[in-house]
């Protein structure tokens, strides 16, 4: 059978991957910079400027990591080049990551709007609820939605920052005291400034390719390292920025802890007024709101990811009919729940975080650091190894000092091993049974042939069974002698490109050996892809091989469900070109 398999479209440029990667590393300051101040009081400048350079040197690693990552990266990817066992445990820790994420930005959302600790951690429940909901229907995080988060923060930041320097004068740091220990821990405990990070290795199997790459060679060295300098020095500037304001505030000591949750507004009602500050809280509540979002649909992809790979059961890659993986949504929605009423404040959750963001970052580049097959000069894998050790000292640290925090990524660690062994042992029997069966002859239409070149006149038609836009197209290609382009798109709602295999999908076998005894001697090429977004991909294929019409069927879709999802008739419409008919059946 002859089947082309075309992967999702890299339709995201480095403005978008940025927007993307800001939205999550960029909420990071909203809470660093209170939490230090909880911590150790005016004596906190150092040890947030240590932490501004610690993240500074690991957005350096991840421009190197990002560059060897071209189609989909992150920590479970670079474990993975050692060993399969290992990928899941740095899956593990990014999915412990995704789970705080979730819980502690919805809460510390709801402080910034003005919210005590009980109204916060009710509302903050209610929302991860509700976006988990929303999810349901695979609505998307995308690029365009996250610039236009992330352009208000900027510049409430920078009016922030411009606004505090008139109280330069009031500036009254401290000197540290408490030993080396105390403040090497009170350190660790600023090290959130890292969360957000691994954003940038997971997307870049979606990002627009290099000027002077191919899909079959790809390369996203400019792309990547575009989005990831960036916000990296948006970060480490504007947070040392800030950080050094903080020292210039008229609270007393003893006082700070009462706003640890929501200090930059407390900083934009001192510096602009009570008027500015509620606009640097709902601002930043989006952000962070978004944040939630973004680390609910990182744990689905995730979750469904391993599952793909067979280390977890098959539940957990079963779609809805929106093309949403339900079991990892409930997952993702539940956990930081669940997380939420154990741990519910932002300090408690503040340390459950950094255990899990440390550790998968650590894993990543330590794995990026050894792998001998990937591109990086001595110099690189040196720094690297050097960054692994320190973020290796760091997460011990924290298991030492929060005991509390070492309990929960050791549940998390145990509860998915023993998922994983447990589906391994099935499969294994399952495989046992199936031995001792007789192998049953394949059929004729699923022999592979040579792939033929795409020659004459086209027309696209995208179907996801024998529907009567098919039909149609079928008929036409008949009539007119042309070549007919047939694309089956597995809807799958992950902002992933994950490869796509026709022989794992029942419903694109049953359609292609159909057409293969509908369409006898026909001119028929079979095309299948995976994506989140059929749309895109429509406009992708039909843009790649000139296709001079293309056949779709009807949307039945209610209301609703466009309203959220988008119509895929429309939008292709809105975007095919000029030279390409679009034919509408149904």
């Amino acid at each position: 059978m002859e089947i082309s398999s075309i992967g999702r479209p890299r339709n995201v440029g480095w403005v978008r991957a940025a927007a993307l990667l800001y939205g999550d590393w960029g909420t990071s300051k909203a809470y660093v910079i209170g939490l230090a101040l909880f911590a150790v009081g005016y004596a906190a400048l150092p040890h947030l400027l240590a932490v501004c350079f610690v993240t500074a040197v690991v957005g350096i690693n991840y421009v190197w990591v990002c560059r060897c990552f071209a189609t989909g990266g992150g920590v479970y990817a670079a474990a993975g080049l050692h060993s399969r066992r290992l990928a899941m445990v740095g899956g593990l820790l990014l999915l412990a990551d995704y789970i705080v994420t979730a819980s502690l930005s919805c809460l510390d959302a709801f402080h910034y709007l003005g919210f005590d600790q009980v109204q916060a951690k009710r509302w903050a429940i209610t929302a991860i609820f509700l976006i988990g909901t929303l999810n349901f229907f695979g609505p998307k995080h995308t690029g365009s939605i996250a610039i236009w988060l992330a352009v208000p923060v900027f510049v409430v930041v920078v009016a922030l920052i411009v606004g505090g320097v008139p109280h330069l004068k009031d500036f009254h740091p401290q000197v540290p005291t408490g030993g080396v220990w105390h403040n090497w821990v009170a350190f660790v405990g600023m090290i959130l400034a890292l969360s957000g990070v691994e954003a940038a290795a997971s997307n870049t199997g979606v990002m627009k390719l290099d000027d002077n790459a191919t899909p079959d060679r790809p390369s996203v060295r400019l792309t990547s390292g575009r989005a990831v300098t960036t916000v990296m020095l948006e970060v480490v500037v504007l947070t040392a920025l800030l950080s050094v304001l903080a020292m210039c505030l008229p609270l007393p000591a003893d006082q700070l802890y009462t706003h640890k949750e929501d200090m930059l507004r407390y900083m934009g009602e001192t510096f602009l007024g009570p008027a500015f500050g509620k606009v640097v809280g709902w601002v930043f509540a989006l952000l962070l709101l978004s944040a939630v979002n973004t680390a609910i649909g990182g744990m689905v992809a995730l979750l469904y990811v391993m599952a793909h790979d067979r280390e977890l059961p098959d539940t957990f890659v079963q779609l809805n009919r929106f093309g949403v993986p339900w079991v990892p949504l409930i997952a993702a929605t539940v956990l930081p729940v669940i997380v939420l009423d154990v741990g519910e404040s932002v300090e408690a959750l503040a340390s459950l975080y950094a255990i899990g963001v440390v550790g998968a970052i650590m894993l990543d580049i330590g794995s990026c650091a050894f792998a001998a097959t990937l591109p990086l000069s001595p110099r690189q894998r040196r720094i690297m190894k050097l960054t692994a050790a320190l973020l290796a000292v760091i997460w011990l640290t924290i298991a030492l000092s929060k005991l509390h925090a070492l309990m929960f990524v050791a549940i998390v660690l145990a509860v998915g091993l023993a998922i994983r062994e447990y589906t391994h042992r099935q499969r294994r029997h399952a495989a046992a049974l199936a031995a001792r069966l007789p192998a049953p002859p394949s059929p004729a239409a699923e022999r592979g042939v040579e792939r033929a070149p795409f020659l004459g006149q086209f027309i696209l038609a995208a179907a996801r069974g024998w529907t009567p836009a098919l039909q149609f197209a079928l008929e036409e290609s008949r009539v007119r002698g042309a070549q007919l382009l047939v694309l089956y798109i597995r809807e799958v709602a992950v902002n992933i490109d994950m490869g796509s295999k026709w022989q794992d999908d029942p419903h694109a076998k049953a359609l292609f050996a159909q057409l293969d005894f509908e369409a006898r001697g026909l001119k028929v090429n079979k095309l299948y892809s995976v994506s989140d977004s059929p749309a895109d991909t429509i406009i992708d294929i039909a843009a790649t091989f000139g296709v001079d019409t293309v056949v779709l069927g009807g949307s039945r879709r209610a209301t609703l469900v466009n309203l959220l999802k988008g119509n895929v008739v429309a939008r292709v419409a809105a975007n095919l070109p000029e030279s390409m008919h679009l034919i509408v059946i149904g």
